[in-house]
């Protein structure tokens, strides 16, 4: 697990939510002509029309910048009478709750904001309803050829299926070597890896072929699926159980295609826990494997059906356009607390805290590594 946490990048406590949203203004690019090849025209300047008055400029009669208008202050509400004179810096919104649902702070907790990377926690919530903490993604190697055990050659093709979303060059070599182990050198034919397949966080099939191929082949093989090779044996615990150097020689390409009938299973890996894996999510806020988890339960809109259906939220407050959190998405504050407070009860289930699939502060790898990260601190978000 901590290598696993590694490469991609406890307690009960108070069920505290705290969403922030901003408000950015995004410009259009416009193209631009050659100027080496635009026709100039010479206009006079006394045939040019007058300016017309315009509401978006008021004359001051002063070449002094004008102060824009300031902000309106927002006060939190609280029934704590510190805690009520706080201000809400920008457009804001907060709500805090204690575990018994009895309200702390609280600002435009009904209005609807960006939530940006929070909407993760949604991405999780319906994996978890779905597949559950224990689920492992399978990824199966399969060949149409026939071997010979004297040479070693796998006379055929060697396919690969599967759509583990962590599926990296650690674990290719460790295919290498189990294939090895089986007595297979070389293959006369080509590496085909179906078109869902995808290696080292990339979303391209034929890339992950290619890198797929690279780390099979121990002459090929780049200095990095090297390194996580040799750090995957040592933080395994079992080094002295893989080969320093495995490799299988292709003869032919690397492609994408799928798996014809009548092709022999030679061997399948196992990724890690999908708790292991939501939590990867979470602690680095890994677009990638949120958009790969999102695609395995049916798109955003199948997330946004079950967090309506699950924890009562209604369609009012909830919008989902993406499952990482990039793109047009809006939620309130108190949707947010309802989908946190859904997400803590299906963990419960399991016997598993929020701790143990989102960052704790000053102790996880991630986002929350170096923020409070103090020995008063550490730990308690």
């Amino acid at each position: 697990m901590e290598r696993f946490l590694r490469k991609f990048g406890t307690g009960p406590g108070a069920a505290v939510f705290i969403l922030t949203a901003a408000v950015f203004g995004f410009g259009q690019v416009k193209s631009v002509p050659n100027a080496q090849t635009k026709q100039v025209e010479v206009i006079r300047e006394d045939l040019l029309p007058m300016p017309s008055a315009t509401p978006l400029v008021t004359k001051t009669g002063s070449s002094e910048a004008v102060e824009p208008a300031a902000e309106p202050v927002i006060y939190a509400n609280s029934p704590f009478p510190l805690l009520a004179e706080t201000t809400i810096p920008g457009r804001s919104g907060v709500l805090i709750e204690s575990l018994n649902g009895d309200v702390i702070v609280e600002s435009s907790s009904d209005a609807a904001f960006n939530p940006a990377s929070n909407v993760k926690l949604a991405t999780a919530y319906a994996v978890l309803v779905t597949f559950g903490p224990n689920f492992r993604f399978i990824t199966n190697v399969w060949t149409d050829g026939t071997l010979d055990a004297e040479t070693g050659l796998l006379d055929g093709n060697l396919y690969i299926s599967g759509r583990d979303p962590i599926f990296a060059y650690e674990h290719a070599v460790l295919l290498a070597n189990e294939l090895n182990r089986l007595g297979i050198r070389s293959v006369s034919g080509d590496l085909v890896v179906t078109d869902n397949f995808v290696m080292n966080r990339t979303s391209s099939a034929s890339i992950s072929a290619r890198s797929m191929l690279a780390a099979l082949d121990s002459e090929k093989r780049p200095a990095a699926a090297k390194r996580a090779w040799s750090d995957y044996r040592y933080y395994s615990g079992a080094y002295s159980q893989y080969a320093e150097s495995p490799g299988i020689f292709f003869y032919g390409e690397a492609v994408t295609g799928p798996v014809p009938n009548g092709t022999n299973l030679l061997l399948t890996h196992e990724s890690a826990a999908m708790r292991d894996v939501i939590k990867a999510m979470l602690i680095f806020s890994n677009n990638f494997l949120a958009a790969r988890l999102g695609e395995m339960l049916g798109g955003p809109q199948a997330i946004a059906r079950l967090v309506l259906q699950y924890t009562g939220v209604s369609p009012d407050e909830f919008y989902m356009q993406t499952s990482s959190g990039l793109g047009i998405n809006r939620v309130t504050p108190r949707a947010m607390m309802k989908l946190l407070r859904a997400l803590r009860a299906e963990l419960a289930r399991f016997e598993m805290t929020l701790a143990d699939i989102l960052p704790v502060a000053g102790m996880d790898k991630g986002t929350l590594e170096n923020r409070f990260d103090t020995d008063f601190s550490r730990g308690s978000v």
